[in-house]
């Protein structure tokens, strides 16, 4: 029985970590805070500014919580895969972490990651992902997998959180689609 209590005690905390690190997201309307941080795209170091890419276009910002892991590997794949559609509507897709960032540069690059076709951006010590309410609680310091679209006002338009990497790129197509309706 005492074996039975822990295991239904961990269970409950592990769901209340998973709770409020997967619902916690800026809301719809809120205006986006600007960043500029140390990015690569295909290997090669830029600097991605927020402010400068929404000159362009609505901005998809998706943040992860380490490169070269399971669930990033997938969504940075599934994102490569899906990314001309989002150039086709003019967005621009930026990933962001604060989880492995000395592994970003082959990240960016690899095949069956990012392919070279979008970039991901350095975010040391979480500071972004602090300010888009999307740390991970059960790993301090590291980026929640949420997922926004800003549209070219700035303004947060989409946001869409669960670490399940497999939806996020068709919440994000189907919001940056709605946008140009």
């Amino acid at each position: 029985m005492k074996k039975l209590l822990t295991l239904a005690t961990a269970a409950a905390v592990t769901f209340g970590v998973f709770s409020s690190a997967v619902f916690a997201e800026l809301k719809i309307g809120t205006k986006a805070p600007e960043f500029s941080l140390p990015a690569y795209l295909a290997g090669q170091p830029f600097r991605f500014d927020l402010k400068d890419a929404l000159k362009k276009g609505p901005v998809v910002v998706y943040f992860f919580p380490a490169a070269h892991t399971s669930g990033c590997n997938v969504e940075a794949h599934l994102f490569s895969e899906a990314i001309d559609q989002f150039k086709t509507l003019n967005t621009t897709v930026i990933g962001v972490t604060a989880g492995n960032t000395e592994q970003l540069a082959d990240f960016s690059k690899e095949t069956e990651h990012c392919s070279g076709k979008f970039a991901v951006a350095a975010d040391e010590g979480a500071k972004v992902a602090k300010d888009y309410d999307s740390l991970l609680t059960m790993k301090p310091g590291w980026s929640n997998r949420t997922s926004y679209v800003i549209d070219q006002s700035g303004v947060v338009a989409a946001a869409y959180s669960a670490m399940d990497p497999k939806d996020h790129v068709s919440q994000m197509l189907a919001a940056v689609k709605a946008l140009k309706k």
